[in-house]
């Protein structure tokens, strides 16, 4: 992502089918800024390009463990990068990240004495994530922090469009499946707005640097299997009315409205979090009765 030259003499052209448009060294400062590291911090960096954002984070001392799905970047930021990134090639997707990252130590400050305690250990995500995986990489973030709940944020940077879906409200146009998922788990804010000659080459929509900090879910969920279920049919059905979304899946299920206190003629989309945790808990409850 950087602009440093490349081992090789020819220079890496941006791969289409990877989604890749590189990071201008002018910008990969003001991310950093954003990003604001500090003692402690352990970063998975997603996509770390021609290292844009990997040789400034590693310059704070920080360990980085960047994967990159392109090898021949693999290979030029090899012969280039400090000891404290680790470079691991393979799809974030498919990828076990958590085994490389929990074997990290943070670094000690300078100054500090050898015998004084380490700063507390923060994960931290950034990335420039490729347009066209971002929706299945937010989700895959969302799953890791379920599972581990190991990230303390992600900084990540995002078409403006899916930037605006994160930080999204109940009843607007925007607010979706992703929206839901993230503020269930997450604070959502758009740091930042960059234009398409941010990058190299420049994509064709402009783009935001978005930042993601996790929490314990806001709303209790009693049936994860209920609310998946839940959340699904809102949103492939959000022009329906809520009676009409809960009978597709049981006959039965708009009685729980009224017993809710939600009228069942409301769209979908206007749920709030809270009225979403209670159908979901008069569902599953309705579930066991049966």
């Amino acid at each position: 992502m950087s602009e440093s030259s490349r081992s090789s003499d020819r220079p890496h052209r941006a791969r289409k089918r990877f989604g890749q448009h590189f990071l201008s060294n002018k910008w990969a400062k003001k991310v950093v800024e954003a990003i604001n590291p500090q003692p402690g911090d352990v970063f998975l960096e997603v996509g770390p390009g021609q290292g844009a954002l990997t040789f400034p984070l590693a310059a704070t001392g920080a360990p980085v463990v960047a994967v990159e799905v392109d090898r021949d970047l693999i290979e030029s930021l090899s012969t280039r990068v400090p000891p404290n990134v680790t470079l691991v090639a393979g799809d974030i997707l498919k990828t076990d990240v958590v085994p490389f990252l929990t074997g990290l130590q943070p670094t000690r400050p300078p100054g500090v004495a050898p015998d004084a305690a380490l700063p507390k250990r923060r994960y931290r995500l950034v990335g420039n994530l490729p347009y066209n995986l971002s929706t299945p990489i937010l989700f895959k973030l969302i799953e890791w922090h379920q599972r581990h709940g190991l990230f303390h944020d992600a900084v990540i940077m995002l078409q403006l469009e899916v930037a605006e879906r994160l930080a999204a409200k109940p009843g607007t146009k925007a607010w979706g499946a992703l929206s839901l998922y993230l503020k269930l788990h997450s604070d959502s804010t758009i740091l930042m707005r960059l234009p398409p000659t941010a990058f190299s080459p420049p994509p064709k929509v402009n783009s935001a640097i978005a930042r993601l900090t996790f929490h314990e879910p806001t709303v209790r969920i009693v049936d994860e299997k209920v609310f998946d279920q839940l959340v699904q049919r809102m949103f492939s059905l959000r022009r329906k009315t809520l009676n009409n979304v809960l009978k597709s899946i049981d006959k039965g299920a708009p009685a729980v409205l009224a017993e809710a206190g939600i009228d069942g003629m409301r769209r979908p989309e206007t749920l709030s979090l809270v009225e979403i945790g209670r159908i979901v808990e008069l569902l599953a409850a309705a579930k066991r009765g049966n």
